[in-house]
């Protein structure tokens, strides 16, 4: 938690949720299925952020590759399994 990678990641994932998020409540609005400004979308969307970023500190240490609960380590190709050709 205190490498700058770490940093990077977990503001990497936050803006990313705050985008899925504000797509989301303003994709909604513009069906009609809800009546959302931007004012609340863009209030959700931080609240989102936030909270990505403190899932990425209560997890940090569980996985090896940075703020996550899974490890994203690649898994080697292995050589005993037929190939398709």
């Amino acid at each position: 938690m205190t490498t700058p990678a770490f940093w990077r990641a977990a503001l990497e994932r936050a803006v990313r949720t705050a985008a899925q998020t504000l797509v989301a409540v303003l994709g909604l609005d513009a069906t009609g299925l809800t009546d959302v400004d931007w004012g609340p979308g863009l209030a959700l969307a931080g609240s989102a952020a936030l909270l990505a970023v403190l899932t990425a500190i209560a997890s940090a240490g569980v996985g090896p590759a940075g703020p996550g609960l899974t490890e994203r380590t690649a898994e080697p190709a292995r050589r005993d399994l037929p190939r398709d050709v």
